[in-house]
């Protein structure tokens, strides 16, 4: 491993100590995301000093990222984000292993891009479907798992150890309702909560590393605008129905509960039709849609035209809703591309 004495400060403190430092060089973490929540996390998790990272990420800088996402500069506009990430953390700490991979953390890719033996599983992703299979994951494993989320200001964190708290399905069943929910890109993000949010979560990883059996059982929710923090005890909200970590039914790793994708012959364009179409507000959503672009609205459709923000790495694309969530994203024939574009302006 690197030599200790850049560690010097932290083997301080006695719940570390070389030992712990030692631990840590041994440890692997794979972190699925790496925008905003990710780069803090990621950041922190290669100065502490683990062994290895692994990143997996389907999206490409651009410069509404620069607000929030602290790994980046100017000059990695237009660069996929795992591959600038891990140029970034290797000039970091180039004692680390850092592994970066291009791709939609999907069920059906979530075994192959999770390969060898892991630590900790860090939520750095954008939507809930990615999260619950991040979820079956970690329980068909036995890993635990970071959870964490922000939207404007307010931000959540949960820490799922299989077998001793609940597993993140155990709360959430399913990702909400499309256009239910608002999103970083609809309702804006707050850098700071951001900030709070990712430290939070690598404190959890690194605790988890270094053998730590406190964490868990607790979700954390924090505003800082007007500042407040609330912590809620949920080691009781096990459900003894869950399909997950009780009946130990991987829907979401294994595809069942996927969302499906169509490429539309002739037209550059691919169709989302989301696991649930519980229907779409489209008054509501054609409002925050409002400041991304030209927006065209009826009762049965939004269309908005997202030019403004390169949406496939180089070309402009737009977003057709329907009231029942079923959405056709123009300008890409790339499946992840959609369902990326979906989850930052629809939601899950």
């Amino acid at each position: 491993m690197a030599d200790l004495a850049r560690y010097h400060r932290q083997m301080l403190l006695p719940r570390i100590g070389e030992a712990g430092q030692r631990r840590l060089a041994g440890s692997s973490v794979l972190l699925v995301g790496c925008g905003a929540l990710g780069s803090v996390s990621a950041d922190l998790l290669v100065r502490a000093g683990v062994g290895r990272l692994v990143l997996v990420d389907r999206d490409v800088v651009e410069p509404t990222n620069l607000q929030r996402q602290t790994l980046y500069t100017e000059a990695d506009l237009g660069a996929p984000k795992a591959e600038a990430a891990r140029r970034r953390l290797a000039a970091v700490n180039s004692g680390v292993r850092v592994e970066a991979h291009v791709a939609d953390f999907t069920g059906d890719a979530a075994d192959d891009l999770a390969e060898g033996p892991l630590g900790v599983l860090v939520d750095g992703t954008d939507n809930f479907e990615t999260r619950l299979v991040l979820n079956d994951l970690a329980v068909s494993r036995g890993v635990p798992f970071v959870y964490a989320g922000v939207v404007g200001a307010c931000g959540t964190t949960m820490t799922v150890v299989p077998g001793r708290t609940p597993c993140l399905r155990c709360l959430v069943d399913a990702p909400p309702p499309p256009g239910s929910t608002p999103t970083c890109d609809t309702a804006g993000v707050f850098g700071p909560t951001v900030v709070m949010a990712a430290a939070w979560q690598a404190s959890e990883a690194l605790r988890l590393l270094l053998g730590d059996a406190a964490p868990g059982g607790d979700l954390v929710e924090f505003d800082l605008w007007p500042p407040r923090v609330r912590r809620f005890d949920v080691r009781g909200s096990r459900r003894a129905d869950c399909p997950c970590c009780v009946g130990r039914r991987f829907d979401y790793l294994r595809g069942v509960a996927a969302t499906r994708t169509t490429t539309l012959c002739g037209r550059n364009a691919v169709q989302v039709l989301p696991r649930r179409n519980g229907g779409v507000d489209l008054p509501a959503l054609a409002g925050r849609l409002g400041p991304h672009g030209a927006v065209a609205a009826n009762e049965f459709l939004v269309r908005c035209e997202l030019g403004a923000e390169p949406a496939d790495g180089g070309g402009a694309c737009s977003l057709t809703v329907f009231g029942d969530g079923r959405a056709i994203v123009s300008g890409t024939l790339r499946p992840e591309r959609a369902r990326a574009i979906y989850a930052r302006y629809v939601g899950s």
